[in-house]
């Protein structure tokens, strides 16, 4: 079912969509997408779906509520959702926290205990770990689960095998998911190689391609829609829009979305450049340009090293206390790809080539494909050519379920 609220403002005209699962209904905005070319966007201007109150607050009233969010699940006044909806009355049971954290504040691959949150008491249990999956008995007396995560439109970023495992747990327990959108600030770019199946983990759940340029809600959308759950199980899924928001616009994140993405450069160099961690190569884990800058002692020796040393987000990073050599992105311009000129190059000037990918390396990028043709010295032109059938394929089936 697609339900619509008109609003009226002085400049803009848009229409709330209410998304339920199943719909094969192609959903359209209400605002005309008013320029071909992407433009500076404050991020105030912008409403997340969890500032899209009318929308959701009447769906909540009288339910007892579990809520998958965290350091990222806030309004535009910085309120915290979950405080907002214990300053409204709301009936918090539960919070279900991803990877890092409810507070964002753990290592990237951390084990996360159970809990309770200091500020509020309420009990929080960890979706990364041991424990993907909320179970029955966890479920248990929540009558709706509310879903706020910020994405960043990364295939291997966890936030969406966690969303896989939360509408699959809501099908198997009969709970209806409600999905508040939030931009995702590469939406713009679909590139690189498709999953293929076999290589199926947490760090890559569907066949998509390493940017899928969707929303979190776009995506649980085609998760539902291509029924890529168990058994092809569908959850009961409602969708709360952006507002203001269209594919044209950047989009400045309000919060770090996880410790080791700190800036909006770090966000959009992620994908390219966590390529690197399927190699020997640093991504600048342990200094303060975390995605930003790459490298390794078995670089060339050139202008630029750093050293990584313990931090927020890296309690023992990649190289710890060794000067590293390679490159420095921070003042790169915007890329609109996924980037592969870096690879190629740390590739083609490691000390010893047999030992510059990992075994993580096929997982990240859901082929074997990609390291076979950098080992056999085929061109990027290639690479990126050897893609193009597969994102159109992808690009047709994913369309149906966009929403802006």
């Amino acid at each position: 079912m697609v339900s619509s609220l008109v609003f009226k403002n002085t400049f803009l005209l848009f229409v709330l969509l209410i998304v339920s699962c199943g719909s094969s209904i192609k959903i359209k905005e209400g605002i005309k997408k008013y320029t071909e070319t992407p433009i500076e966007n404050p991020v105030q201007t912008v409403k997340s779906g969890a500032a899209n109150f009318d929308a959701y607050l009447p769906l909540l009233k009288d339910k007892k509520v579990g809520i998958v969010t965290n350091q990222t699940g806030i309004l535009p006044n910085k309120t915290h959702l979950v405080d907002f909806f214990l300053e409204k009355k709301i009936a918090v049971q539960t919070i279900f926290a991803p990877e890092h954290g409810f507070r964002g504040t753990a290592d990237a691959g951390e084990h996360v205990v159970d809990g309770k949150d200091y500020k509020t008491g309420l009990p929080i249990i960890s979706l990364y770990g041991d424990n993907k999956k909320p179970s029955s008995e966890q479920l248990a007396g929540i009558e709706i689960l509310v879903f706020d995560l910020q994405d960043v439109g990364a295939r291997f970023y966890t936030y969406i095998s966690s969303l896989h495992y939360i509408m699959e747990a809501c099908a198997e327990n009969n709970i209806p998911l409600l999905i508040l959108d939030r931009p995702n600030p590469n939406i713009s770019t679909v590139d690189g190689p498709i999953l293929e199946k076999e290589f199926t983990s947490f760090v890559g759940m569907h066949p998509v391609p390493i940017l899928h340029g969707m929303t979190i809600g776009e995506y649980a959308q085609m998760i539902n829609g291509e029924k890529w759950l168990k058994q092809g199980i569908q959850c009961q899924l409602t969708v709360i829009p952006c507002l203001n928001y269209n594919r044209n616009l950047n989009y400045s994140l309000p919060v770090k979305p996880s410790p080791n993405l700190p800036n909006d450069q770090a966000v959009a160099l992620y994908a390219s450049l966590c390529l690197f961690e399927g190699t020997n190569v640093s991504v600048g884990r342990g200094t303060e340009k975390q995605f930003q800058i790459y490298g390794s002692p078995y670089l060339p020796n050139n202008a630029f090293s750093f050293i990584p040393k313990p931090n927020l987000g890296a309690k023992n990073p990649l190289y710890n206390g060794v000067q590293c050599f390679g490159e420095d992105l921070s003042t790169q311009t915007k890329v609109n790809q996924l980037e592969l000129k870096w690879l190629l190059k740390a590739y083609n000037s490691t000390l010893d080539k047999a030992k510059f990918f990992n075994s993580f390396f096929t997982k990240l990028v859901g082929t074997k494909n990609l390291q076979r043709q950098i080992e056999n010295g085929i061109s990027e032109k290639e690479i990126r050519e050897s893609w193009k059938d597969d994102l159109e394929k992808f690009k047709k089936m994913n369309e149906k379920y966009l929403i802006y």
